[in-house]
C-alpha cells in the first residue's frame, strides 16, 4: 500500500465520521466491521478521483449492503 492510498483511507475515515458525528476509532471499526476499508482498497484507483462526499455516499452504500444502519 502506498503512502497515498493510506492518506486516502485516513482522510475517508475522518471525513465519514465528521458525516455521522463519529470518533475517528468509531468511524473505522464501522468501516472495517461492514467492509467499507476494504472497499475502498480493492476500488482505490476509481475512489480517489472522485470528491470524498461521492466517495462517502459510496461507503455508505457498500455498508448498508453488508449489514451497516447508518442512514
Amino acid at each position: 500500500m502506498s503512502k497515498y492510498e493510506i492518506q486516502f483511507l485516513t482522510a475517508a475515515v475522518h471525513a465519514f465520521g465528521q458525516r455521522f458525528a463519529m470518533t475517528r476509532q468509531a468511524a473505522y471499526n464501522y468501516l472495517r466491521e461492514h467492509k467499507g476499508l476494504a472497499f475502498l482498497i480493492e476500488f482505490y484507483d476509481v475512489e480517489h478521483l472522485q470528491s470524498m462526499d461521492e466517495t462517502i455516499d459510496d461507503l455508505l452504500l457498500v455498508c448498508k449492503k453488508n449489514g451497516g444502519a447508518l442512514a
